[in-house]
């Protein structure tokens, strides 16, 4: 959130790693760190007009300024999906993303990562998949919580380790990139108008950039991908026709894909 700095802090009853973690977070954001002293997050954030980051004992949360729910991460509806693609059941964005072994993904809105671990999953070890996060903050959450969510039950999510978090605003990073640098470029803005069953992603309204598409973005995204752009989208957005995004129609969704061959 503009003009809001953000601070560390850990959970009500720490122990030596949520210490630890605090650490690593200050000095990987260079933040300060604030002692708890048995304050409620509210009060803490209230009394310091902040952003804050918590170290909990084995993971983080992100409470944005203001926010009831914080942001922390979880594989979403991605560890369902690849329990789906692994048994060989359809599954709508590969359709459109068409994506190989060896291939190169670059998300431009990463968010909680899940279309992005579903990338990973198919383009396998020796492919890449970089995904963007507009929102430091938010960037560090994903990027920690896809190195050290417990995949102990799901084998399948260890497709996460080959998931590189970067830091940046996409039409920044696009500008950053050689012409044909990646396969397939992903574009999901944040919807236009809010998907009610989508209640997980609420924190992330919040706490993630939400920033519109562009004539610049989408002429970039052109311009670095190979073989064809992406978009996610309300299925009522405008953008897809704005764009001239070749729409792949699902009667039974609230959002559908677009693609551009190129």
């Amino acid at each position: 959130m503009c003009g809001i700095k953000t601070i560390v802090t850990t959970v009500g009853r720490p122990n030596q790693h949520s210490f630890e973690l605090a650490e690593k977070a200050c000095k990987v954001l260079d933040l300060p760190f604030i002692e708890r002293k048995k304050k409620s997050l509210q009060k803490i954030a209230e009394e310091h007009h902040a952003n804050l980051i918590v170290a909990g004992k084995l993971s983080y949360e992100y409470l944005p300024f203001e926010s009831e729910e914080p942001f922390f991460f979880h594989p979403s509806s991605a560890a369902f999906r690849l329990k789906r693609i692994a048994r060989g059941e359809h599954e709508p964005f590969l359709d459109v993303a068409k994506l190989q072994k060896g291939d190169t993904f670059l998300d431009c809105t990463l968010g909680l990562g899940s279309d992005s671990i579903v990338a990973a999953y198919a383009v396998g070890d020796i492919g890449l998949v970089i995904g963007c996060e507009g929102n430091p903050n938010v960037a560090f959450i994903v990027r920690e919580g896809l190195r050290s969510y417990d995949r102990a039950q799901l084998p399948l999510l260890s497709c996460m380790d080959h998931i590189q978090v970067v830091s940046s605003l996409a039409i920044d990073y696009l500008k950053q990139q050689q012409d044909n640098a990646f396969d397939v470029v992903y574009m999901d803005p944040m919807f236009e108008e809010t998907i009610e069953e989508s209640k997980n992603f609420s924190p992330l309204r919040v706490a993630g950039l939400q920033n519109s598409l562009t004539d610049e973005w989408v002429e970039e995204a052109k311009r670095v991908a190979k073989k064809r752009v992406l978009l996610k989208a309300h299925f009522r957005s405008p953008l897809f026709d704005q764009y001239h995004f070749k729409r792949d129609i699902r009667y039974n969704a609230k959002f559908h894909y677009g693609v551009i061959e190129l």
